[in-house]
C-alpha cells in the first residue's frame, strides 16, 4: 500500500465524524459533503509525516473550511435562517447513506441548527467543536484568531443563546437518561445479555490517550466486545449531563476523572466515548444526576 492509499484509508475511517462535524457547522448537508471533500483535497497535498493525531489535523482542517464557507455566506448576504434553515434530513441515497441520515436525525435537531444559525462564524465554531465535540478552547483558538480566553467567552456567548431557546427539555432528555440508565444497571450488575439489550450491533467504543493509559482498547467494535468491557463494572459512575446530554462520569476525591459520552440511535447505543484527559474533562460541562 503506497502512502496516497494509505491516507485515504485513514481519511475514510473518519469521514463520518467529519461529515458531523461540517454538518453541525453549516446546516446542510450538500455543503458539509462540500467541506469534507474540500479537506481530503487539502489532506491529499499536505505533508503528514510529522502529524501525531491525524482525526485532531482533519477536525481542524474541516472546522477551517466550513468557517471559510460562513464567512463566506455572510459576506454575500445570504440568510439561510430565513430562506430555507437548515437542511431536513432526506431519504434520498444520492445526497446521504441511510446509516448516516439516521445518526444525523437523532443527534442533532432542527431546532438547535436553526439556533446555530443566527451565531455569527466564529461564535458557532466555537460552541461546535467545544461542547458538541469536546475541543479544548487553546485548539480552537488558532482556528478562530483568538485568544483562548476570548475564544471561551464566544462559545459562552452562543451556549447562552442555544440555552436560552430551550433547545434541550427535560422531556427530550428522558428516552436518553432511561437508555444510559438500562446500560448501567446492566454493567454495575455483569448482566451481559442486559448490556446487548441497549447496545446497536455495530456499537462502538472510543477511548481517548489518557483512557487508553488506563488498559482501555482505543477503540472496540461490536455488540458483544463492547459489552464485554463493560460487564461487571461502572459500579463507581453515575448519571451526569455532559454539555446537555444524558452520560456518565467517574469521579475521585471530588474532581471527575473519566466521562462516558453516549451516542443514542432508535433507543440504542451506537458510540460510546470515554474521556479522561484531564485538560478535556476541565472544558467540559458536567453536572452529577441523582440515581
Amino acid at each position: 500500500m503506497d502512502e496516497h492509499e494509505w491516507l485515504a484509508e485513514q481519511f475514510e475511517a473518519y469521514r463520518t465524524h467529519l461529515r458531523s462535524v461540517a454538518y453541525r457547522m453549516l446546516g446542510s448537508v450538500s455543503e458539509a459533503d462540500d467541506a469534507v471533500q474540500e479537506s481530503w483535497l487539502r489532506l491529499s497535498r499536505s505533508d503528514t509525516s510529522g502529524v501525531e493525531n491525524l482525526g485532531g489535523w482533519l477536525t481542524t482542517v474541516v472546522a477551517r473550511v466550513c468557517l471559510d464557507m460562513l464567512r463566506s455566506r455572510e459576506s454575500r448576504r445570504e440568510e439561510p435562517l430565513d430562506v430555507h434553515g437548515p437542511d431536513p434530513i432526506m431519504s434520498r441515497e444520492e445526497r446521504i447513506d441511510p446509516e448516516y441520515e439516521a445518526l444525523l436525525a437523532d443527534s442533532v435537531g432542527l431546532a438547535l441548527l436553526v439556533v446555530l444559525n443566527t451565531l455569527n462564524p466564529a461564535e458557532r465554531l466555537a460552541f461546535v467543536l467545544h461542547d458538541l465535540f469536546a475541543v479544548p478552547f487553546d485548539e480552537i483558538a488558532p482556528i478562530v484568531g483568538r485568544s483562548p480566553t476570548a475564544t471561551r467567552q464566544l462559545a459562552s456567548r452562543a451556549r447562552r443563546r442555544v440555552q436560552g431557546a430551550a433547545t434541550v427539555s427535560d422531556i427530550d432528555l428522558t428516552p436518553q437518561r432511561e437508555v444510559v440508565d438500562a446500560f448501567l444497571a446492566a454493567s454495575r450488575g455483569g448482566d451481559f445479555d442486559a448490556l446487548l439489550a441497549v447496545l446497536d450491533l455495530d456499537v462502538v467504543l472510543r477511548a481517548d490517550y489518557a483512557a487508553g493509559h488506563m488498559g482501555v482498547s482505543e477503540e472496540v467494535r461490536g455488540a458483544q466486545d463492547v459489552a464485554g468491557q463493560f460487564s461487571g463494572r461502572a459500579r463507581a459512575a453515575q448519571l451526569a449531563l455532559v454539555n446537555g446530554t444524558i452520560g456518565l462520569v467517574w469521579a475521585s476525591g471530588g474532581h471527575p476523572r473519566v466521562v462516558f459520552d453516549f451516542t443514542i440511535r432508535g433507543g440504542k447505543i451506537i458510540a460510546i466515548d470515554m474521556l479522561a484527559d484531564p485538560e478535556r474533562l476541565l472544558e467540559l460541562d458536567l453536572t452529577v444526576l441523582n440515581d
